[in-house]
């Protein structure tokens, strides 16, 4: 199928760069209240604006809704890619009496640099009666563009994207990467990548095989990788989210193993679930998957679902209908499995790995609350902030609060007026951290200066004033401007 679809990519592209099949144009034809609908995969309102476009409204109806279209129709939109070229190589096929219909999902996409157009396999969610077979190629969903976001985008050598899928994180290295390298176990994901790169006119090097197989032997600056992390039995019903491993054994095996394919220096940024197991810290599951020496390591849990509402979202997202018994007896066996390994819950975020050359590194923590900037450029500036902190000493440098943090303090109602419960600095920018502190903090963090006094004179002051044993005052301040500086709301003066 792949040189087939392959050679049909220049004619295609000529005829998508014909209709401006693009994300702007989109926008501009429907207008945002229907284009919000497409978002939704409510149909009818994008069929309805669509008939008013020509060509390209045929385009939207044939790629974006995969309706049957007239023959003829379909004919004018692609030329001069033909019809019946374009069903031999697997791009349309027949539908009742003389429409044509696709047999691919194919949309066009801002990964931030411009538009590109990615292809991959229809879904249920586009045409309901729609099978998933064990090859299923999976489109552009949430985890994909979660990741794309999150993912570093400063300028380097060399990209490797483990487990391709549609090539959507290798799409999006091409944009800052002088060279991307891409693997699949699925062999059809590797064709359908080859034919979405080709049709954007890049160059991207493909392997087929397992994990880091393909590359053994070779490092990158950074790695990327949307894993089948999926948390469930070791068995495989669909290559884009079954490891074959056991629990949360493909997130173990990534987050085990991805420093090892970087260069000093490198950078990794994944997707990951894990298993919250009863009377186990979550925290201290991952940091036993972590070398002792070579990685500093930021994971940020961004969800946690109860098993049955796992096992409910991951079937229905296999197409499968919770009503038939088919599926009761697989979601009965799912719940058993996690139940028998006491599991409580499954965490979903994101884990970011930088190699070093210093003992091993990891901040694991809660992120829940919604944000709004991506957290690649934080997670390039958290690392660096945790290499500074490696080589000094706080109690000796000078510290200055950033701009962005804000500091508030909620009083409550009392029997003689109002009372103060607690003092907060936020950040305002980034993920929004938190910290909770006392009126000696606030009253350190008054103090600082980029030509005030160092910390340490800081203390004695704040001890003197106080009341305080300088000693004990010094722990205490280490810790808190730690936790700030690894947060951002603290910076060094450098």
């Amino acid at each position: 199928m792949s040189t087939t679809l392959l050679s049909i990519t220049p004619a295609l592209r000529t005829a998508l760069l014909r209709n401006r099949f693009d994300t702007d144009t989109l926008l501009e034809l429907l207008g945002p209240e229907v284009h919000a609908a497409l978002g939704r995969s409510e149909p009818v309102p994008v069929r309805r604006a669509s008939r008013e476009h020509g060509e390209i409204g045929v385009l939207i109806r044939l790629f974006l809704l995969a309706d049957d279209c007239a023959r003829e129709d379909v004919a004018a939109a692609l030329a001069p890619l033909t019809v019946d070229d374009a069903i031999e190589a697997g791009l349309l096929e027949n539908s009742a009496g003389s429409a044509v219909r696709a047999a691919v999902d194919l949309r066009p996409i801002d990964v931030g640099a411009g538009d590109h157009w990615v292809i991959s396999d229809l879904d249920g969610g586009i045409r309901p009666k729609q099978s998933t077979t064990a090859d299923h190629v999976l489109g552009v969903g949430h985890a994909s563009l979660s990741l794309l976001q999150a993912t570093p985008t400063s300028r380097v050598g060399t990209v490797l994207d483990v487990g391709t899928g549609c090539g959507i994180q290798a799409l999006h290295a091409k944009t800052y990467a002088d060279s991307v390298t891409a693997t699949d176990i699925n062999q059809r994901a590797i064709d359908l990548t080859a034919a979405t790169m080709a049709l954007n006119g890049l160059d991207v090097e493909l392997h087929q095989g397992s994990w880091f197989e393909p590359i053994e032997g070779r490092t990158f600056d950074q790695v990327v990788a949307n894993p089948p992390f999926v948390v469930g039995e070791a068995r495989v019903h669909h290559t884009y989210r079954d490891s074959g491993l056991d629990l949360d054994g493909a997130s173990e095996l990534m987050i085990s193993r991805s420093v090892d394919y970087l260069n000093p220096g490198g950078t990794a940024a994944l997707l990951a679930s894990w298993v919250h197991v009863e009377g186990e810290d979550w925290r201290s599951r991952i940091a036993s998957w972590l070398p002792a020496h070579g990685v500093d390591a930021w994971v940020v849990q961004r969800d946690v679902a109860d098993p049955a509402l796992y096992v409910g979202t991951w079937l229905k997202d296999g197409g499968q209908d919770p009503r038939d018994p088919a599926t009761e007896e697989r979601a009965n066996a799912w719940l058993d499995h996690l139940e028998e390994s006491h599991v409580e819950g499954v965490g979903f975020g994101f884990v970011f790995l930088r190699r070093t050359d210093s003992p091993t590194d990891l901040m694991a923590e809660d992120l829940l609350h919604g944000f709004s900037d991506p957290l690649g450029p934080e997670a390039l500036a958290y690392f660096d902030r945790v290499a500074w902190l490696r080589e000094h000493d706080v109690l000796q440098e000078r510290f200055v609060v950033d701009p962005n943090t804000a500091l508030e303090r909620v009083y409550l109602p009392g029997e003689e007026g109002w009372q103060q419960v607690v003092t907060r600095i936020h950040r305002g920018n980034g993920p929004h951290w938190q910290h909770e502190i006392d009126d000696l903090g606030a009253a350190l963090l008054a103090g600082l200066r980029a030509d005030g006094l160092v910390v340490e004179e800081l203390v004695e002051l704040l001890a003197a004033a106080n009341g305080e044993d300088p000693e004990v005052l010094s722990a205490g301040v280490v810790t808190l401007l730690v936790s700030l500086v690894r947060h951002g709301l603290v910076l060094p003066v450098t």
